[in-house]
């Protein structure tokens, strides 16, 4: 086994440590206090050809593979998890479903600007209703001709204000006591598509989280993603590669809480000596050190099993699990470190703290996560 990084792994993670601190890091307390989306730090994200890593340069991607998407995402989200979750679901949501099942006509129309940062990649599957329960989606397609007409409502959708089109599941008729559901790619300019950015979060707040209103939206049927009554299948298969994203943003949250809290440990004085200098903190921050390396490894393990083309169902779904309620933990004890400064919106790791929780919840709760690995274990 080999643990170390290629070469062009370390250049991608240097790359991407040099350009969160210089330029994600500088405003990111200031665009969460406005809640301003880092639309300058995604433009030069393009710039820099990062917009499709992992896909192939025929498309206007990086070439690079699953592992580089992870220290990627890792680097964002250390100095802010917006980025990093805009960063995240571009990816893995908004591009993947179309390089796995699109048409090569939907590539070149589709995938290319997505990979060249044109736009921004959405994926609308969650609705009001169907959470974890992705498979009570409500949005219904009827075919009309040549074009479906689409009706229904999705919820928490990331990126959407930003993205030209989206791709979103909707009922297509049934088979037996079951839903078929298909995939279409929208555009969100389409007459009778409204998006709606009004959400009140807890944390995450410069990224982009949405509502898509469906009225009479009629795309062509040359707009169908994949294969017609597959597309709850495509969209779980898309899953699989997005826990390893939400993994990957749950490490970079952790590190970053866990670098403030070592920082600040040295550097806080009660009782005559530094905070590090007592056996509880230390333990807290050995704790901490520990558990963001075996999560790291877990997000590593599942990449790397994807990039050889191998099942990856149940280490995704470990990884996220581990990642995200790590994350968690870290932040908490974060906070705890900093005392009464840690509530304090200038030492950052509040935010960090706000910006965790979601890494539980979203791309499969922690308890969907559990039901997915004692499925893969045979129970």
């Amino acid at each position: 086994m080999n643990f170390d990084l290629t070469e062009e792994q370390k250049m991608i993670r240097k790359l991407m440590r040099d350009f969160a601190e210089g330029e994600v890091a500088p405003g990111a307390d200031e665009r969460d206090r406005k809640k301003e989306f880092p639309l300058e730090v995604i433009k030069k994200m393009a710039k820099l050809n990062l917009m499709g890593l992992p896909f192939p340069e025929e498309y206007g991607g990086a070439g690079a593979d699953t592992i580089s998407f992870a220290i990627a995402v890792e680097e964002l989200s250390r100095v802010d998890a917006s980025v990093g979750i805009t960063y995240s679901a571009h990816i893995s949501l908004g591009c993947a479903p179309i390089y796995l099942f699109g048409t090569e006509e939907q590539k070149r129309k589709y995938l290319v600007p997505l990979c060249r940062g044109e736009t921004l990649g959405a994926f609308g599957l969650t609705e009001p209703n169907a959470g974890s329960d992705a498979g009570g989606t409500r949005t219904k397609a009827e075919r009309d001709g040549d074009e479906w007409v689409i009706n229904g409502t999705k919820c928490f959708i990331t990126n959407a204000s930003y993205a030209d089109f989206v791709s979103l599941t909707a009922v297509t008729g049934r088979k037996g006591d079951k839903s078929e559901i298909t995939a279409f790619i929208v555009p969100t300019d389409a007459e009778g598509f409204t998006v709606n950015a009004n959400y009140l979060k807890m944390g995450l707040h410069s990224s982009n989280t949405t509502e898509l209103v469906l009225e009479n939206v009629r795309v062509p049927h040359e707009n169908v993603l994949g294969k017609i009554g597959e597309g709850f299948k495509q969209f779980l298969i898309t899953l699989d590669g997005g826990r390893i994203g939400i993994g990957a943003m749950a490490v970079g949250i952790a590190q970053g809480a866990y670098e403030a809290a070592l920082r600040y440990a040295k550097e806080r004085v009660q009782f005559g000596q530094s905070l590090s200098k007592f056996q509880a903190i230390q333990h807290k921050l050995a704790d901490m050190a520990m558990n963001i390396e075996v999560a790291r490894n877990m997000v590593y393990k599942a990449a790397w099993l994807k990039d050889q083309g191998r099942r990856f169902t149940k280490e995704a779904s470990m990884c996220k699990l581990f990642a995200s309620e790590m994350a968690m933990r870290v932040c908490d004890q974060a906070v705890q470190i900093h005392g009464g400064w840690g509530y304090m919106h200038d030492f950052k790791v509040e935010r960090y703290f706000r910006d965790a929780k979601l890494t539980e919840i979203g791309e499969g709760t922690s308890e969907i996560q559990r039901n997915i690995i004692a499925r893969e274990i045979g129970c």
